[in-house]
């Protein structure tokens, strides 16, 4: 249940958003839990860390279901996202950042080349 004028906001913000967006933004909350994990494994936060960490998958489950197979580059970001879920639960199980920082640097690089290609199509299109 909606209660905060935040979490309403939050929820048009979702409702509005171009599919383009909602990728982004998708990658921005993996970007932030799995910083947040590692936080958590280096202040010795066991359980915050497992939850953001889970939560991390969670949205990489996500990505991988807005996969569109039609497109030959949807098999490859699948094996990405596999191997990062496989890190990610890595990183939980041994409490250990290393893992959990090669899958955040994997998500900056491609949060970053989804925003150059979604630069490229046209204004017409980032609507759809």
């Amino acid at each position: 249940m909606i209660t905060t004028p935040h979490q309403k906001y939050q929820q048009n913000s979702v409702q509005t958003a171009s599919p383009n967006k909602l990728i982004i933004m998708l990658y921005d909350g993996a970007i932030r839990f799995v910083k947040q994990g590692i936080d958590a494994i280096e202040n010795k936060t066991i359980e915050q860390a497992n939850r953001n960490l889970i939560k991390a998958q969670n949205i990489i489950h996500e990505l991988t279901a807005a996969l569109d197979f039609k497109y030959p580059i949807a098999k490859d970001l699948a094996r990405i996202y596999e191997y990062m879920l496989y890190r990610l639960i890595e990183a939980n199980t041994n409490k250990d950042t290393a893992p959990a920082s090669e899958v955040l640097n994997h998500l900056l690089d491609l949060k970053e080349a989804w925003l150059q290609a979604s630069n490229q199509v046209p204004q017409s299109q980032k609507s759809v």
